[in-house]
């Protein structure tokens, strides 16, 4: 047993998730992430079960452990009860504790997901949040959504959204003491030092990649190689 997989073995999404897995293939089957990218959560149970940490850390770097949409189909079908899902999130956290994430191209895409996401929560209260909602950034939305955006004050108010207003409704102004009791429990949870680590990592390679922080924010937003798709 390694290293590794002793530090994969105390985290709680993994003691719930894996438990003895056959080789059946059943999470396979019904992953749709493994209908579209060369993704094989089976594999990746039958890897783990064989606690070498050189094929851990092979995993850790890879671009593999991203694949997974958490979906839980896995669990709901796994004749044993595993949760190859819950797995993929105990290897995501591994990775990026490690600074692994950034060995491969889907993992670099870790940073704009933290930058963004945990900015607009810690921010705004929100994941999502219409002021840095850029149409620019997501084209594929359409341009009824440019419109959408472009209107959003009258669109939302028609929708009955109280929009950066006060008191209850959808997209309400957090109160400030909110916020930080938001703050508050990502420093509680580890969440800022994760998301710590993924800046402090991130600013390494982008240097090893010659670019500066917000050429490295974009690139790897926006960049997607063919590589990772079946077919």
């Amino acid at each position: 047993m390694g290293k590794l997989y002793d530090e994969l073995a105390c985290d709680y999404r993994f003691k719930e998730g894996f438990k003895t897995c056959i080789n059946c293939g059943t999470c396979t089957a019904v992953c749709p992430a493994a209908e579209f990218y060369k993704y094989d959560p089976r594999k990746i149970l039958d890897t783990i079960q064989r606690k070498d940490d050189a094929q851990i850390e092979e995993l850790l770097k890879s671009d593999t452990i991203w694949y997974c949409g958490e979906c839980m189909s896995c669990m709901t079908r796994c004749p044993r009860g595993n949760a190859a899902g819950m797995v993929i999130m105990a290897l995501r956290n591994l990775s990026i504790r490690k600074g692994y994430f950034t060995y491969s191209e889907r993992g670099r895409q870790v940073y704009p997901l933290s930058k963004v996401l945990v900015g607009n929560i810690l921010k705004y209260g929100y994941c999502v949040y219409p002021d840095t909602f850029a149409f620019e950034d997501h084209v594929e939305s359409g341009p009824v959504w440019k419109w959408f955006l472009e209107h959003k004050e009258s669109g939302y108010a028609r929708l009955g959204a109280n929009y950066k207003g006060k008191g209850p409704g959808a997209l309400r102004l957090i109160a400030d003491e909110d916020l930080a009791e938001l703050k508050a429990i990502f420093d509680v949870s580890g969440g800022t030092a994760q998301t710590e680590q993924i800046e402090h990592c991130s600013e390494e390679k982008a240097k090893e990649m010659g670019m500066t922080m917000e050429e490295y924010l974009r690139h790897t937003f926006e960049y997607c190689s063919p590589k990772h798709f079946n077919g």
